[in-house]
């Protein structure tokens, strides 16, 4: 996303392209209403760490660990095999995402290199820092073309002036941006996807639009499926007006995904069956 330009909020410019005042509406009164069930009075803790695990699992499965809900359930050992390290990657970041709410605002960078750190787990020197040139991406899902580092550099600085400067775009456009720039740019030598979504995560929380964490956005990416998440990205990478909607629409939809999960998980509590 291009961070120059006549508007000062560039942000809040994309809230005016066509479509996206009609998604941002809709994921809001989606949230709403799970908010204003019942069962968030008395249990909304259960409902908070249920759509963390199931973030997490929706977030894994977009990097190629489709596992069962049970099967994560059931899981202790997250270091036997590629897909169980990309599940336990992806439950530590749903984890430590709600950590780094308040350093977000000040220094976003900080915290992206956190996410790196804590989905890596390694003491590789490339870890928890941009990727430089000549350095291998290992990001199989995303094939778009791979910006060098000195455009992801200068990106990322822009992205973090962004968040710093805030904005008056609604959470959701906010969130997509977050999302669709960590994903195009791929600032790390791996676990991008994992990051880009956790970082989605930290905006929608943060912004208060999803407070108690109950609306797991991963779950909907995952619903949706790989082949339409990486249409939508191809959109957004594209930087056309229908392409930066479509992404922000594609985003808006996995929110009310994930809000339709966490009703479930109420209504099932609700009946005494979970």
């Amino acid at each position: 996303m291009s961070t120059t330009g006549a508007t000062a909020d560039p942000l809040a410019a994309l809230g005016t392209l066509p479509g996206v005042a009609e998604s941002v509406e809709s994921v809001r009164k989606a949230v709403d209403r799970v908010y204003g069930h019942r069962i968030m009075r008395r249990r909304s803790n259960e409902i908070t760490s249920e759509a963390a695990l199931r973030a997490a699992r929706g977030s894994a499965a977009l990097s190629g660990a489709d596992w069962a809900l049970e099967e994560v359930r059931r899981r202790t050992d997250f270091g036997t095999d590629d897909e169980a390290r990309v599940m336990g990657a992806a439950l530590r970041l749903t984890a430590e995402a709600g950590q780094l709410l308040s350093i977000w605002r000040q220094s976003p960078l900080r915290v992206l290199a956190r996410l790196h750190l804590v989905a890596a787990a390694s003491d590789d020197s490339r870890v928890g820092r941009p990727r430089q040139d000549g350095e291998a991406v290992d990001e199989p899902l995303v094939e778009l073309p791979l910006p060098d580092a000195r455009e992801v550099s200068g990106r990322l600085e822009g992205l973090a002036d962004l968040i710093i400067a805030g904005s008056s775009a609604p959470a959701l456009v906010t969130a997509a941006v977050v999302h669709g720039e960590l994903l195009a740019l791929r600032p790390f030598t791996s676990h991008n996807g994992l990051v880009a979504r956790a970082a989605e995560r930290i905006v929608l929380i943060g912004s208060g639009l999803d407070p108690k964490a109950i609306c797991p956005a991963e779950v909907g990416h995952a619903e949706q499926g790989r082949a339409e998440y990486l249409a939508a990205l191809e959109g957004y990478v594209s930087g056309t007006p229908e392409g930066m909607a479509a992404w922000i629409a594609h985003c808006g939809r996995a929110v009310e995904f994930g809000v339709r999960e966490s009703t479930a998980v109420c209504e099932a509590l609700q009946r005494g069956a979970a």
